[in-house]
This record gives C-alpha cells, sequence and structure tokens, in this order.
C-alpha cells in the first residue's frame, strides 16, 4: 500500500539512569499524570483464558464505566507482568497513550505463556509453526488468537474490533498478533519490536551484547508455576565499573557462576559448566546461527499477513535494543504484502521514548526538541488506532506511509515509500592521512595493535547499566584519540548532505591472528563554533566539536561470510568483511565534518573476541585471548545512501 508492566517500567527506569539530564532542569519536566483516573474512569476485571490446549492466560481487563456506548479492545501481550494484580489494585496510566486512555477504550493486558501469574511453559522467543494438524501445536499466534476470541465474546460493550500495541518484548507480540490474525484483529502497531535474537538485543550479527548480562535472568530463571512477584534476581556485580568489572572477570565461561540458583534440594557437585538459566544456556550452547535460534526470528513469517489487518511499525533511530526489529518488520510486512496498509514511524528516540511524556526530547547528551513524543502520541498514534477501530478503516487514514525524523536537521519528513525513491548510493573510501573521500588514493593501508588488556571502551562514562541507551548518540572524542581506533573523515562540508537508509561498509581487512571483530562507527563532527546547548549535557562535554554517533555496528568476523558456519582469517591475508549498519535519516549540515570510525573491541558493549579462532569462544580459555595487529586497506569504502 501507498496511500497515506511493572517489571517493564522497573526496566525502563533502570535504564534511565544512564541518562545524564539535570534533575531539577527543563528537561526533566513531563505532562502532569492523572494517577486516580484509571480507578476513576474504568472497572477492572481479572480472567483466565483458556487456550485451546487447556493453559490458562492470566488476563487484566479495563473497561469504561460509561456504558452507553460501545468501545473497541486494545490489547498488550508481555512478559513483564499485567501488575498490579488484584481486582481492586489499578495502574496509573493504561493503553498506548494518554490520550486514547482519556478517549475510552476496552484496555487488556495479559501475561504470556508461562510467565507471571500465566500457565504453562515460558519460551523465550517462542518459534511460529506452520500447517498446524491439531490443539496441542501452539504458538504466540494460536494464543493471541484463542485471546481475541474469548474477548470479542465474552468483553461487554465492545465493537468488535481489536487492536495490538507494545514495546519491545510486548512489540513482538503485536507482530506476531498479525500471522494468522483472528478476524477481529484490525490494526496493529509493533513498537521497538524484537524480529530476531541473532540480530537484536541479545546479539548484534553474532557478537555477544556482554552489556546486557544483567537482563538474561530475567527470561531464563526457570518458574514452575504461577507467581505474583518476581521469581528471578539480576546479577550483582559489587561495583558501580562495569568495563572493570568484566574485565577482571575474563573469559565468559568465568560468568557462569551468576547463573547457578540456589535451590534447597540442590546437592550437585560445583561444576563451572553447568548453569540453571536456560537462556543463559541457549546462549552458551549455541554460539552460532543454527537450529535453535533460526526458528525463533519471526521477520521470515511475515509473509501472509491479512489485508484486513493494518500495520503501523514505530521505532526510534537511536534506539540500543532493538533497531534491527522494526525496521526488519516493516520492510518485511512491505515486500510480501504489498497491498496491505504498513506504515513506518521512526524518530529521534531511544528505547520506547515515544511512550512517555518528557517535554524535552534527549538522547542521552543531544537534544533533539520539545513534545516530540506527544505529538506523536496525539497526532500519529491515536489517528491510527482510532482510523481502524473507530473510524472508517480504510487506507485513507490521513498518515504518511514513512514519517521519519531528520536527526541532523530536527525535522519531520514524510514519504511515500521507505527508503525514499531519491536515494542513490554513494561510496567514500578510507584513504591514508584520516582522508574519506569519494576517490581511492593510491594504494595504502592503516594498522592498529589491538590489545585485549586494554579494550576500547564503548562509553566514558564509570557506570553499571541494565541495558546501554545513551551511547548512541555519545561523543566519540574520547575513542578518535585512541590509538587502536582509526579514524577518517571528510573536509568541512559545503553543503549539506543527507544520508538516508541502510549504509554498507566494504571493508578489506588483515590481521596477524585468526580471528577479530570489526567495528564501524558514522560520526557527524560538529563545528568548533556552534552555540551550545543550554542544559541536558554532562558536564565536561561541549556541542563544540561534538562527534555525535549516528549509527554504528559490529560484524563478528568469524560469520564474514556466514552465520551458521563460522571460519577463521588466514593470518596476515587481505580479507573481504561486509558490514550493514542499520537505517539512519540524517543530515550532515554545511560546516560539519562526516567522520568514520574503526575499531575491534568496544567494550563491554560487547564481549571480547580473543582473536584466535575456537570453536565456541563463550568456552574460550584465558590462554586463547591474544592481542594482535590489525590492518584497513585504503580500497575499503563506506557506502552511504544519499538523499538527492
Amino acid at each position: 500500500m501507498k496511500n497515506y508492566l511493572t517489571i517493564f517500567l522497573i526496566i525502563c527506569l533502570l535504564s534511565c539512569k544512564d541518562q545524564p539530564h539535570k534533575v531539577n532542569g527543563a528537561n526533566s519536566k513531563s505532562v502532569i499524570k492523572d494517577t486516580t483516573y484509571v480507578k476513576d474512569n474504568y472497572s477492572k476485571k481479572e480472567v483466565s483464558i483458556v487456550m485451546r490446549d487447556g493453559i490458562k492466560l492470566h488476563t487484566t481487563i479495563y473497561s469504561p464505566k460509561d456504558t452507553s456506548k460501545s468501545y473497541p479492545i486494545l490489547m498488550m501481550r508481555t512478559p513483564y507482568s499485567c501488575k498490579p494484580y488484584g481486582k481492586e489494585k489499578y495502574k496509573q496510566k493504561i493503553g498506548p497513550n494518554s490520550y486514547l486512555m482519556k478517549e475510552g477504550n476496552i484496555i487488556v493486558y495479559q501475561d504470556v505463556r508461562g510467565r507471571w501469574m500465566s500457565e504453562g511453559v515460558y519460551d523465550n522467543m517462542r518459534a511460529y509453526i506452520p500447517n498446524k494438524t491439531d490443539n496441542s501445536q501452539i504458538d504466540e499466534s494460536t494464543d493471541t488468537y484463542d485471546t481475541i476470541d474469548w474477548l470479542v465474546k465474552n468483553v461487554k460493550n465492545n465493537n468488535g474490533n481489536v487492536g495490538a500495541w507494545g514495546i519491545s518484548y510486548p512489540g513482538y507480540y503485536a507482530t506476531y498478533s498479525t500471522i494468522d490474525a483472528h478476524p477481529a484483529l484490525k490494526a496493529a502497531s509493533p513498537q521497538a519490536c524484537i524480529g530476531d535474537f541473532f540480530f537484536d538485543d541479545f546479539h548484534h550479527n553474532g557478537a555477544f551484547l556482554l552489556s546486557y548480562f544483567k537482563a538474561v535472568s530475567l527470561f531464563g530463571t526457570p518458574k514452575s508455576s504461577p507467581i505474583d512477584s518476581a521469581w528471578y534476581k539480576f546479577p550483582d556485580f559489587k561495583t558501580k565499573d562495569q568495563y572493570q568489572f568484566f574485565l577482571d572477570a575474563g573469559p565468559l565461561s568465568n560468568l557462569n557462576k551468576y547463573f547457578k540458583y540456589e535451590k534447597a534440594d540442590d546437592t550437585r557437585i560445583d561444576n563451572s559448566n553447568t548453569v540453571d538459566d536456560f537462556f543463559w544456556e541457549e546462549i552458551v550452547d549455541h554460539p552460532n546461527y543454527d537450529s535453535l535460534w533460526k526458528p525463533k526470528g519471526l521477520i521470515q513469517n511475515l509473509k501472509n499477513i491479512k489485508p484486513t489487518v493494518a500495520t503501523m511499525v514505530v521505532g526510534g533511530f537511536f534506539d540500543a535494543e532493538d533497531l534491527y526489529g522494526p525496521l526488519e518488520t516493516y520492510k518485511a510486512i512491505e515486500k510480501h504484502n504489498p497491498n496491505n496498509y504498513n506504515t513506518l514511524v521512526f524518530g529521534p528516540w531511544d528505547h520506547g521514548r515515544w511512550a512517555r511524556t518528557d517535554i524535552k526530547n534527549y538522547v542521552g547528551n543531544y537534544y533533539f526538541g520539545d513534545s516530540i513524543s506527544l505529538n506523536f502520541q496525539k497526532h500519529v498514534e491515536t489517528k491510527f488506532f482510532n482510523h481502524f477501530l473507530k473510524g472508517k478503516g480504510d487506507k485513507n487514514s490521513g498518515l504518511p506511509e514513512a514519517y521519519v525524523y531528520d536527526s541532523g536537521r530536527k525535522k519531520w519528513s514524510s514519504y511515500d515509500v521507505w527508503p525514499p525513491k531519491n536515494v542513490s548510493k554513494q561510496k567514500m573510501f578510507l584513504n591514508a592521512s584520516q582522508d574519506l573521500s569519494k576517490d581511492k588514493k593510491g594504494e595504502t593501508k592503516a594498522t592498529f595493535i589491538s590489545d585485549l588488556k586494554h579494550p576500547v571502551p564503548y562509553s566514558e562514562d564509570i557506570k553499571t547499566v541494565f541495558t546501554p541507551r545513551k551511547y548512541m548518540t555519545d561523543d566519540q572524542r574520547f575513542s578518535a584519540r585512541r590509538p587502536d581506533v582509526l579514524v577518517f573523515e571528510t573536509e568541512i562540508l559545503e553543503e549539506d548532505l543527507t544520508l538516508a537508509g541502510d549504509i554498507m561498509a566494504k571493508l578489506k581487512v588483515a590481521t596477524t591472528g585468526t580471528a577479530a571483530d570489526w567495528i564501524v562507527k558514522i560520526i557527524d563532527v560538529h563545528p568548533n563554533e556552534i552555540d551550545e546547548q543550554e542544559e541536558g549535557m554532562q558536564d565536561h562535554l561541549k556541542l563544540s566539536n561534538y562527534h555525535m554517533m549516528v549509527r554504528s555496528e559490529v560484524m563478528r568476523g568469524r560469520f564474514r561470510n556466514s552465520f551458521e558456519l563460522p571460519e577463521p582469517f588466514e593470518s596476515n591475508t587481505k580479507t573481504a568483511v561486509n558490514i550493514k549498519l542499520q537505517d539512519v535519516y540524517h543530515t550532515i549540515k554545511k560546516g560539519h565534518k562526516l567522520q568514520v570510525q574503526i575499531q575491534s573491541t568496544w567494550f563491554p558493549l560487547i564481549d571480547l573476541n580473543p582473536q584466535t579462532f575456537v570453536p565456541n569462544i563463550y568456552k574460550a580459555k584465558s590462554e586463547d585471548f591474544k592481542t594482535q595487529t590489525h590492518s584497513v586497506f585504503n580500497d575499503s569504502a563506506i557506502e552511504f545512501s544519499i538523499l538527492e
């Protein structure tokens, strides 16, 4: 088509500690919340909905007290709890946003199978089963179908139309709802939706996101029966310096001890290779993109979405957790279902910030504008759901196909397609003397030593985080000044250069070892003379010469030719390594410079590569980790998508 949670909240709050904003500044202000609105205007009901295989899923239903009219149902399925539990205990806010809440909608939350108060066995990213033959074959699509079927038949005053939404993992379930969808499902908005755990969240191109280490137990701690309180614990680092913590810990195998959970009847002999966390066990035992990870991916199953289900995929250009997911979800639906209503909204947000009510919009230190999230909620999200759940429900929603925010110009744009039609590919070569230009100059190479005892940090902050966030726009001067980071940049631009779409790094490299990671960062170097940002910036930083990271990505070199079949490098041999960087929409403005940084460690955002090829990095020994020398040849190029 071309026409226009309590645990989840805890996670958000923990991650927000990663933000440097001044508590007493204007940037901390948000819309005043009415803490009793839900209880005053909604009735709450808790039910157990029986699935086709007999398993009962805990479901909370908030219905408007005004029963003089009918309402659509807005549903979120979550692994993060429907809290607060109890008929008389109410959430302070329900629904995707306050506008939809105050307009009146039936709002439903459900604990997914095996989580919190729901029965059954939890499967982290449960694989979709096509062509089911009996009721024992269940997945998230059947659970969603059965839930919707019960809701439309049993909840009073519903108008027969259902919408699904969710952010992050709940966004994944919103995507899942569109597969083999119930006829009542009319609209779905997957937001920051996970697409594939080998490329989202815990892995990037096969490299383990060590910065997500604390989150593993959230998903992998076993649970045997319904429970209304947390049954898992997060690892205690006993330090505020995660860089030093993981450096001192050594190989990943030394971290197994954090996933041995206390049991009263546990009489096992201690074994460093034995763990109780089933998610950590999956990660360790399946280092490659194999028969475990592939079926869990959802992108490949978006080929037959019914045209009766409208989709609006939402994401943030600076989402450190789920960037691959929403972009690939939108593209897959668009590719395989060209006649569907399918739109994309991408703004200057980190993970889920569009659902918040902060007036000033920051990602890390960088300020993008006021009321960006609130305007999205009121004029885009609410309009989408109202059109398909309360209105005509045709393709003429009044919303664009692609509504995207230029994070350099700090303004929204609307396009008929994404990426825009008037985009061309342009290569820039990594030449000698730190030169980044359209022409390859001579035959040169740049060399650096990768010392695993002194890896390049991903942030200069001394901190621990639940999941990383602010680094996505962090000032990269600290890394540009290290000898183990290669820097290439243009001259000062004489006119604006707008990047719109994906970026492909086509590297030609060599190493003295047999393994290496390759990290590419795209950076907007601000002018020396520039108006300073008045607030929200860490005290030691200035906008003058700010090296804003626009996009970055890692490729675990063993997977350069295949994610299924890893292979070593041949020492001291020139080798091609291609790295796809996810879409951007950013203008490097006149007077700025475009910079590229290349390095081989990014710690502890990702784990350390031993730089010696081993079958399984999660089982590598201390002696496998060696300092190596890496080279990047100047026929390496970065291919940008340039808006003409």
